[in-house]
């Protein structure tokens, strides 16, 4: 089964922006709905947005408004752009793509995700 490879993590200060990558191959690429989740410490992974096919989006309350999720099917990649960060963002971010939205909460191809720490 595809996993896919999250990047972009890092280290910013509260207010900063910082750009998510996740690439997969083959079926992955092609499925309908992709999203992102995230895990901060101690807590479990919880998604936080997702799109499908035509570009149609949905996002959690925590980061609405704040983070752009967006998708490249021919570079078989799935983005997601976090801006105003808040120390809550602090995390590990991984993606999930599969035929229906509500697939994604029993997703469990996980990619290695990527570390986003939110400090001052």
């Amino acid at each position: 089964q595809v996993r896919p490879v999250e990047s972009g993590g890092g280290s910013a200060e509260p207010g900063g922006s910082l750009t998510l990558s996740c690439t997969g191959a083959g079926h992955w690429c092609s499925r309908h709905c992709m999203g992102w989740f995230r895990q901060a410490p101690g807590k479990e992974r919880v998604g936080i947005a997702n799109i499908v096919s035509d570009g149609s989006s949905n996002y959690g309350p925590a980061v609405r408004d704040r983070f752009t999720i967006s998708r490249d099917d021919a570079r078989c990649t799935l983005y997601l752009q976090l801006d105003r960060l808040k120390t809550e963002d602090t995390g590990t971010y991984y993606c999930a793509a599969e035929s229906t939205c509500p697939a994604l909460a029993t997703y469990g191809a996980w990619g290695p995700g990527t570390q986003v720490t939110v400090s001052a």
